[in-house]
């Protein structure tokens, strides 16, 4: 008996370190670009063997001192490995597997120490779980599970607390600025309720009327969205981890919602799976392929995402090169950088009285001052080069403060890869300096939506923009919340859901009406008609013309370009601020929400008539 306990126990350590292995060589593999799919191969056939041996062992590795932590760690390398996965290919199903076994190891108290049993004070171990946790949190985050979310911070702020007490030698600071972090992160995700979901859902993206005028339509060249790219460089800008809240709201925004009943996760696993509360011993009966159960098949696939945070120009262009170079044919790359511009000056936030409002609004909304604000995020001061004519040349800032020029990333960068179908979304002050790259392309002609110089806002809290994210996104991944923000709008409650429900129709009935439009009317670009078969991009572009409506329509000081987004090549008029149907919708939205007086109408306009077809 002793000898088979000891051949089990030393086939299991050969099995980990085997496993520990692959998963070195696989965890430093960038996230884009080809990657070396046998490697993938390799190490997940490790973790599988590994983990099914614990299982059908586990009682024999538990007499053979076996400890829970152990169990603990392998699961917790299987929810990285699949995590990884997810970034590497934007398949929900890894991410639903890693949330799995991360789930698992919360549930069953892995890293805890069991009930009457005194252990050791291990630093490493306590290690373990802090990281356990922040791994977990960003899952959870992605995969919107808000009670999970708040269950783990509650836990995670006890466990920082209780290690800076338990281990007095060591510094545990930057855990817990990783503690204020996620804080600081889900009051901007949370400031505004989420009334449906960021991700593309087929039920409330996908607009009866007009599916049939989208499936008919087919432009000379048709261009599915294959390959993202999310960057994303602010100086003190909400994130969590390496996740800012800009590339947050973009990451989901190009991904599909599940909509099967399959998408709703277990909150209990079943008897023969181990049980929840198994606290006994180094339980491992966790099913290592559940989340295949949860992907539904009636979805395409999403588009592959590489996100970077803070990168430098010369890596950024370098991962835009190689995505460029594998892009498939018939495909379009995205590429939304989210900056600071190169000023050249220093940039204080000032605020400009234009006029008094008049409290009127069915929901909370104060009665202010409208405030115009240059954005903090334009607070820099560094040595800026002039040109031979005296003049700055405008880019995008990705460095420290104080970097040298190496750290810009100019309009000129991009021309190289204009070689390929580009749909450019530039969110920074300097956005207009990009404009010179339309009619400069290699090949082929770039479609570009450029973010205002400055945003505007109503209440004067807004000036603190920098912790909500940035409004231009804003309005492109959460329309809605966008324009209760700008409004002054606060978080509705329960009694008051009935009034957002509303404005959420009002909002989809006008994004089918121009939907409608944009595929019947025969003056639109080709860099447009080329890419509105694509749901995700057309979802964006009628997010665009309405956040451009909403600020031309908006009470803005005399010099008002500067506050308002531009698209290349141009929209059609149809779709215009000017446009008479776009007006009436915006004008529809705005009196449903009681907030009429923050907006200019044309006088001939009146909310009660019939819309013209």
């Amino acid at each position: 008996m002793g000898d088979t306990s000891t051949e089990v126990t030393k086939t299991f350590r050969t099995l980990v370190e085997s496993a520990d292995r692959k998963f070195v060589r696989v965890r430093d593999v960038p996230l884009y670009g080809r990657a070396p799919y046998h490697y993938f191969h390799k190490v997940f056939k490790a973790y599988t063997k590994l983990w099914k041996f614990q299982q059908e062992n586990r009682l024999k590795l538990v007499e053979s001192g076996l400890q829970r932590w152990e169990i603990g760690e392998i699961a917790s390398r299987i929810g990285q490995l699949y995590y990884g996965q997810y970034m590497r290919t934007s398949e929900t199903r890894f991410l639903l597997e890693s949330y799995v076994f991360y789930e698992a190891i919360l549930s069953r108290g892995y890293f805890e120490k069991p009930k009457g049993v005194l252990l050791k004070k291990d630093l490493n171990l306590r290690f373990k779980e802090l990281r356990f946790y922040a791994r977990f949190l960003i899952v959870a985050l992605i995969l919107n599970r808000l009670e999970m979310v708040n269950v783990l911070v509650e836990r995670f702020r006890v466990l920082v607390d209780d290690s800076k007490a338990t281990f007095r030698d060591n510094n545990f600071r930057e855990w817990k600025q990783v503690v204020q972090e996620i804080v600081r992160f889900l009051k901007a995700d949370t400031a505004f309720m989420h009334t449906r979901p960021l991700r593309y859902c087929t039920i409330l993206d996908s607009h009866p009327a007009s599916l049939p005028y989208v499936a008919r339509f087919h432009a000379k060249k048709v261009l599915k969205l294959r390959e993202t790219l999310l960057a994303s460089y602010h100086r003190n800008e909400v994130r969590f981890a390496e996740l800012t809240l800009d590339n947050y709201r973009m990451l989901q925004c190009l991904e599909w919602e599940p909509s099967g009943s399959f998408f709703q996760m277990r909150t209990t696993e079943s008897s023969d799976n181990g049980g929840l509360n198994d606290q006994s011993g180094a339980s491992g009966l966790i099913d290592i392929n559940l989340a295949m159960d949860m992907t539904d098949p009636t979805l395409p696939p999403n588009p592959r995402k590489a996100i970077l945070y803070r990168p430098c120009a010369t890596h950024l262009i370098s991962v835009i090169a190689t995505i460029c170079e594998e892009l498939p044919p018939d495909s379009i790359f995205l590429i939304y950088l989210s900056a600071s511009g190169k000023a050249g000056r220093n940039v204080t936030s000032h605020t400009e009285t234009s006029g008094a409002l008049r409290n009127s609004s069915k929901l909370k909304v104060p009665s202010q001052t409208y405030r115009e604000h240059d954005s903090p995020r334009s607070d820099v001061s560094i040595n800026e080069k002039r040109d031979s004519n005296g003049c700055l040349e405008d880019s995008l800032w990705l460095g420290p403060k104080g970097s040298g020029g190496s750290n810009f990333l100019y309009p000129g960068d991009i021309f190289p890869f204009t070689r390929r179908p580009l749909f450019l979304i530039i969110d920074s002050d300097t956005s207009h300096a990009f404009k010179v790259i339309h009619g400069a392309e290699r090949g082929e002609t770039a479609a570009m939506l450029l973010s205002p110089q400055k945003p505007l806002f109503r209440s004067p809290t807004a000036a603190d923009i920098i912790d909500n994210g940035s409004q231009f996104t804003f309005f492109l991944t959460s329309p809605l919340q966008a324009f209760c923000q700008l409004v002054g709008i606060s978080s509705a409650d329960a009694t008051e859901k009935d009034i957002l429900d509303k404005a959420e129709n009002i909002l989809s009935s006008a994004f089918s009406e121009w939907e409608v439009k944009l595929c019947t009317l025969t003056s639109l670009d080709l860099v447009w008609a080329q890419v509105i078969s694509d749901p995700f991009l057309r979802r964006i572009i009628l997010r665009f013309i309405f956040c451009r409506s909403v600020l031309s329509l908006f009470l803005l000081s005399e010099d008002s370009s500067q506050y308002l987004p531009e698209c290349l090549p141009p929209l059609p008029d149809y779709v215009s601020p000017t446009s008479e149907v776009v007006q009436y919708n915006v004008q529809r939205l705005a009196i449903s929400l009681g907030v009429t007086e923050c907006f200019h109408f044309d006088a001939s306009f009146h909310p009660k008539r019939e819309m013209r077809k």
